[in-house]
């Protein structure tokens, strides 16, 4: 086969005209590509002979009045540009093409737009339409391409705060949530974690009304503590209108991410647990968004949070936090005592984790509970270690959750601790009194979910011996009530010489490869970024058997989630999907 090249081109001989009838097709192989060569109206066409929607043959398809219609599905392609009129099938790859002396050329040059730029924009194109399968090839294609994740992030958080007036919701909490756990997967994995992330943002904003920003007030001087207390002000009365001015002037005012993640995290423990747990995880995810990609989107991101905290429901008001005992009211007692118990704390000592103090918040009282989060702050615990010891608890409840519980309680101890961990990371990222309130919130709740562990379903004991392979986990969890089964393994692949990195991107698989609902996503989540801070301790493993015990009771799936991300890596690879 002869080759021309001249720049930005790689004209490459196909054929001979006379091998192509007119009104016909021939298919030909140059270096990697298989592409049809078309005769039609007396033109010449060249275009990849895969159907980019399942790869069926587009040789076997029609042309009418210059388009091609593929007979597998039906979608319809411009036979000049490659463009689709379905948008669900996507462009199909269209040839420059020319005849010379009878022979047929082929341009196979790349296209001249770079990769990641190509791929980002058709990345925008499966968000405004929620079309999951250019969704799961343009972030296959990024892979390839190297780009970062952060490119996807920023699409999926541009649409999803700015294509909805609903705000920041479940599906950019889980888009937050699997990027933070991607360098825990493998790296085959990573594009199909943050697949999930944008196809529930997508299916979330598909038909809603888009958000009509509020503009920030004139002027930049402005004083933070007042705009703060305009936004507790404001978000007490479930003023959403007034909360999102005011915090789009402290965003438009420069105040720093420590000020403003301060003025929310406060908002949101102003009441009790508000919203089951969620609404803190989700001020805290859209700060690890943030983090990710750049502060220059927070005037975009963070009023979207105004929705949600306006509209959260208050813990205080439910019956379960008010009746037989007055949690509300053991709490508010306990909150007007925070500046002096902080203050007393800092004479003494530092104080080292304690056991005792995990052990004394699952006590069957909420007194105890609640005196021992006060004497250890007493004497010298920070905030951040308190949280830290909330969370361990919490841990436990799902590590011990017994199975003869109705399925639906899963979610009961999930909430505790999801909302537990986010209280600890905000913690770590804007630490204050009003912020040691949730602490509090998640050891009640802690307490309420007692009636799940009763009795404790037992922890296995680790075991000596050669270390099982993770990969078993995927394996158990094709079956229904594994959960025991489960967790014996992950003990297992936890003692003498396991491979930790494959255990957790193992049970990051299992989560990606199932029809996972929000919950399962805030789980892995939370676990592994608990058991970054413990692996190699009691603790760490406890953490790690609540995330598998979690899994497997909510496995399997029907997964057909992934039958289209498998479709578009299949494509990607080359495979012709219309035959076995």
């Amino acid at each position: 086969m002869t080759t021309q090249t001249t720049h930005h081109s790689r004209w490459q001989e196909a054929a001979r005209l006379d091998e192509i009838e007119p009104e016909g097709s021939k298919v030909v192989q140059i270096e990697d590509q298989t592409i049809a060569l078309f005769r039609h109206e007396g033109a010449l066409y060249a275009i990849d002979n895969r159907c980019p929607h399942m790869g069926f043959p587009l040789h076997q398809g029609s042309i009418q009045c210059g388009l091609l219609t593929c007979h597998w599905h039906h979608a319809r392609f411009d036979l000049v540009s490659g463009g689709t009129f379905d948008p669900w099938a996507d462009d199909v790859r269209a040839y420059p093409v020319r005849v010379e002396e009878g022979v047929v050329w082929v341009d196979v040059a790349p296209p001249s737009t770079p990769p990641a730029e190509r791929y980002r924009a058709r990345l925008a194109d499966g968000m405004r339409q929620n079309l999951r399968l250019v969704l799961a090839k343009s972030l296959i294609g990024l892979q390839a391409a190297d780009a970062p994740a952060s490119i996807a992030l920023e699409v999926g958080a541009d649409f999803g705060t700015r294509l909805t007036r609903n705000g920041w919701g479940s599906g950019l909490t889980i888009l937050t949530a699997m990027a933070n756990i991607l360098p825990a997967l493998h790296p085959e994995d990573r594009p199909r974690a943050l697949y999930q992330g944008l196809t529930n943002v997508a299916a979330q904003i598909a038909g809603q009304a888009p958000d009509v920003p509020l503009d920030p007030l004139p002027g930049t001087e402005r004083d933070p503590a007042l705009l703060k207390q305009w936004l507790r002000d404001f978000l007490e009365v479930r003023n959403a209108d007034g909360a999102e001015r005011t915090i789009a002037t402290a965003i438009a005012a420069g105040l720093p991410m420590p000020v403003l993640a301060d003025m929310l995290f406060t908002a949101a423990t102003d009441h009790l647990y508000i919203n089951g747990g969620h609404t803190l995880d989700f001020i805290n995810k859209a700060f690890e968004m943030l983090d990710i990609i750049g502060w220059q989107h927070a005037g975009q991101v963070l009023p979207s949070l105004i929705p949600n905290l306006a509209s959260a429901s208050r813990s205080e008001e439910m019956s379960s936090w008010r009746h037989p005992i007055d949690l509300a009211q053991l709490l508010w007692d306990a909150f007007a005592e925070l500046p002096e118990l902080t203050e007393q704390g800092r004479t003494v000592d530092a104080w080292h984790f304690s056991r005792a103090l995990v052990e004394d918040l699952l006590i069957d009282d909420p007194k105890v509970v609640v005196c021992a989060l006060k004497t250890a702050l007493a004497a010298g615990a920070t905030g951040e270690q308190l949280a830290a010891a909330v969370v361990q608890a919490a841990a436990r409840r799902i590590a011990q959750f017994r199975t003869s519980n109705e399925f639906g309680d899963w979610i009961t101890v999930l909430h505790t601790f999801t909302y537990a961990n986010a209280v600890h990371q905000a913690m770590r990222r804007a630490p204050s009194l009003d912020l040691l309130r949730g602490v509090f919130d998640a050891a009640v709740s802690v307490y309420l979910d007692r009636f799940l562990n009763m009795p404790p379903a037992p922890l296995p004991q680790p075991r000596t011996g050669e270390s099982p392979d993770p990969t078993q986990l995927l394996e158990l969890m094709n079956t229904q009530q594994q959960v025991n089964e489960v967790a014996r393994l992950v003990s297992d692949c936890l003692t003498g010489e396991g491979d930790e990195a494959a255990l957790l991107a193992t049970l990051g698989r299992a989560l990606l490869r199932e029809d996972g609902e929000f919950h399962s996503f805030q789980m892995v989540e939370a676990g592994f970024r608990q058991y970054t801070d413990l692996r190699g301790t009691e603790e760490g493993r406890v953490v790690l058997l609540a995330v598998a015990r979690y899994l497997a009771a909510h496995s399997p799936t029907s997964r057909a989630s992934g039958q289209t991300y498998q479709t578009a890596l299949r494509l990607q690879r080359g495979e012709a999907l219309y035959s076995e």
